[in-house]
């Protein structure tokens, strides 16, 4: 389905996830591909929006990345740097690039960024962005706009399921260890579709 700029009111458009992402989680790559996999299958309108682990964490005493030397910034301000000049639709194909090889292969780790800016027909220039805070408002501004949707302490991805009549619901995850098999796929879908159409729910943790 097409990326969607924001989150808006879907009302006669069906359901609509926006997916907040940290483009160097692997655990959040499972999530994507689910939620891409679901868009195949029913009909869903899909948007992300780069997030980063290293804004999340940043005023933190401790490391819960095991990141001292800051690698994770480098991918987070290219993807800011994509959304924001060339918008939501690039930054998905620029995400997909960084995460298969170039037959379609999915990595086990991303792979070159500036490989990946080409192959998704952006300027591969952008990869100078992951080394300068030019972009880093951007990027702040974008994480926030998921993040901060949510109470509790959380991680990536943030998920946001618009129902059919507009109503927003946020998510941190499903955190998932592997992409689900078809039939498992449509039902964790399903499983949160209800849980959005529920006015009173708040949170579930496995």
């Amino acid at each position: 389905m097409t990326d969607r700029p924001t989150t808006t009111t879907t009302a006669a458009r069906g359901w609509s996830i926006d997916v907040w992402l940290d483009p160097a989680c692997p655990l959040t790559r499972h999530t994507v591909r689910w939620v891409a996999r679901i868009a195949e299958e029913v009909p869903l309108r899909v948007c992300r929006h780069v997030m980063s682990l290293s804004v999340l964490n940043e005023h933190r005493d401790d490391d819960p990345e095991g990141d001292p030397h800051g690698y994770l910034w480098i991918p987070a301000r290219v993807a800011a740097a994509v959304q924001t000049e060339h918008g939501h639709a690039a930054l998905g194909a620029f995400y997909d690039a960084l995460w298969t090889e170039p037959g379609g292969t999915e990595r086990e780790w991303i792979g070159d960024i500036g490989e990946a800016l080409h192959r998704s027909g952006l300027p591969t220039g952008l990869a100078e962005a992951g080394t300068t805070t030019d972009y880093d408002d951007a990027l702040r501004a974008s994480h926030h706009a998921g993040v901060d949707r949510l109470d509790a302490g959380i991680g990536t991805p943030v998920l946001v399921v618009t129902t059919p009549d507009g109503d927003e619901r946020s998510f941190f995850g499903p955190v998932l260890d592997a992409v689900p098999a078809r039939a498992d796929a449509l039902r964790l879908w399903e499983a949160i579709r209800l849980m959005a159409g529920v006015p009173a729910f708040r949170e579930v943790k496995a």
